[in-house]
């Protein structure tokens, strides 16, 4: 009975905590535009985590911890994304479990260690209200329910009367207690807003009790054949192995993928690098395109081989040969993802640049550095667990960096200045799908209109300069509301002040008069 009056305080002091939070996340975002407010509440989240865990503290190097936690949570002030919550939310469920000293020591260990976390995390509430409610009962639970109940009727009834008192005597407090309109609050209870309650409440429970979620492991019976049973004839394992995935038969097909990824890569630095003329009724965009992706398919497919065959302290991996042919495709894979970004870059130059196409860089990018790291396993002997750390590290570090580029102005700028419009060469700018990329697309529309103001299309772009400038307005009356405000969208807002107003031309005017 001591264990549960000892955690009962732990529960209930932790349950105010994640209440609390819930207020503040029904002030910051319920029915208010994301931005800052985003990262003052994973800040929130963080301060309610040290103070759950204040014994967590008292080593002298754990400060390192906030400041790393700081250094994560940067993109949320930059920009507000699905990648910047990402990267915020795994920092502070590293935070949480740091503190909690559940947290592994290795990068692939804590990336499962996440993934557990946020398979167990919407549960965990409902989880522990069920245990406490089980451990309540056992220990006489409806006795201390009514001790509980009973121990705040003397402080909520004189509390009462001395606020009433108060407001008696004070008109300041009679004023306040006047603006309270109860039929007000009840409106506030709403079938979404409680569901929008639970939700924080739940997902912040997780961050202040973080558990992971235990698995039990199944101990197989065993299977006894009758004694006068005779085994069945099947052949053995081990001898299919290693004739189909023997040393001979890596070797010989390690000959075979050199010999044809050198002659796709000599297609490659014939057309694409050497500018050879392809066959009639081939364009580049065409064998650009054509390309691109299935070579990282070729790629993948062929670093899963080489982590198949070349496992740490296997015959394979050992010998001088197949790890000189191992390096030369590895190698080769490399020069394939180089020649799909070539190819990626032409078809862009000719057919303008998506959010889509710059994922494919970023993705190929990846998958070149894995190469690298495989490169890097087999020569200084290192296990697959490092090999899976190191890809981690090298995915985090790339989507940190990716939450600093304005993906949107990346594009504008990019399709407006090779557009056919801008160079007299490529294709007409879809300055609609510009448009769409948001108010981050804003700069380059300007320089769009500005240089079409100056050409006999004005009256083109006049119903999307209507637009640009209806657009202006929304985006004005969105970033007055505090709650709104990044680090980007400030830069933005200099912009615009800078260039003044934005008015739409009139349609009997040359275009660009009056602004």
């Amino acid at each position: 009975m001591t264990s549960f009056f000892t955690a009962a305080p732990n529960y209930c002091s932790r349950f105010g905590v994640a209440v609390l939070l819930v207020v503040l996340a029904d002030f910051l975002f319920y029915g208010q535009p994301a931005g800052i407010a985003v990262f003052l509440f994973a800040l929130l989240i963080a301060a309610a985590i040290v103070a759950v865990h204040p014994a967590a503290f008292s080593d002298g190097r754990v400060w390192l911890k906030p400041a790393a936690l700081l250094v994560a949570l940067l993109p949320l002030a930059e920009n507000v994304s699905a990648l910047s919550v990402a990267i915020a939310l795994s920092a502070l469920v590293v935070f949480a479990l740091s503190l909690s000293g559940r947290l592994r020591h290795r990068i692939a260990r804590i990336a499962g260690q996440i993934a557990l976390f946020w398979l167990a995390a919407p549960f965990r509430f409902a989880n522990d209200f069920i245990r406490w409610r089980k451990t309540a009962r056992r220990f006489g639970g409806r006795r201390i329910r009514l001790a509980a109940i009973a121990v705040w009727v003397m402080p909520l009834t004189l509390g009462a009367v001395f606020l009433a008192l108060f407001g008696a005597a004070n008109p300041v407090i009679d004023h306040w207690l006047s603006l309270i309109d109860l039929m007000k609050l009840l409106d506030l209870i709403q079938l979404a807003r409680i569901a929008f309650w639970l939700f924080v409440l739940a997902g912040v429970w997780a961050f202040l009790r973080p558990r992971l979620p235990r698995f039990r492991q199944r101990l197989p019976r065993p299977n006894h054949p009758p004694a006068d049973a005779q085994p069945a004839a099947v052949p053995d394992r081990h001898v299919v192995e290693d004739i189909v995935f023997g040393k001979a038969a890596i070797l010989r097909a390690l000959v075979v993928f050199n010999i044809l990824f050198a002659l796709q890569t000599g297609l490659d630095a014939t057309y694409l690098w050497g500018g050879a003329a392809l066959p009639d009724g081939l364009s580049y965009a065409a064998y650009a395109h054509r390309g691109a992706y299935p070579l990282i398919v070729t790629a993948l497919l062929a670093a899963g081989f080489v982590l198949a065959a070349l496992r740490p302290g296997s015959e394979t991996s050992a010998d001088p040969l197949i790890r000189r042919l191992v390096y030369a495709w590895v190698a080769q894979n490399i020069m394939l993802v180089i020649s799909s970004i070539l190819r990626l870059d032409l078809y862009v130059g000719i057919y303008a640049l998506t959010y889509w196409r710059i994922a494919a860089f970023v993705w190929m990018v990846l998958v070149a550095a894995g190469l690298a790291l495989i490169i890097a396993r087999i020569a200084l002997g290192k296990s697959n667990e490092w090999l899976l750390s190191a890809n981690l590290l090298t995915l985090s570090a790339m989507f940190y960096a990716c939450c600093f580029i304005n993906f949107a102005a990346t594009i504008a700028n990019y399709n407006v200045d090779h557009s056919f419009e801008m160079t007299g060469q490529g294709i007409p700018l879809d300055a609609w799908y510009l448009r769409s990329l948001g108010p981050g697309a804003f700069p380059a529309l300007d320089r769009f209109f500005d240089h079409q103001s100056r050409t006999a299309e004005a009256g083109a772009t006049l119903e999307l300069a209507r637009l640009r400038a209806i657009d202006e307005g929304w985006y004005r009356t969105v970033q007055e509301n505090w709650r709104a405000w990044s680090f980007r969208d400030w830069r933005l807002l200099r912009y615009l002040d800078t260039r003044g107003s934005f008015v739409v031309p009139d349609a009997t005017k040359p275009y660009g008069t009056g602004r």
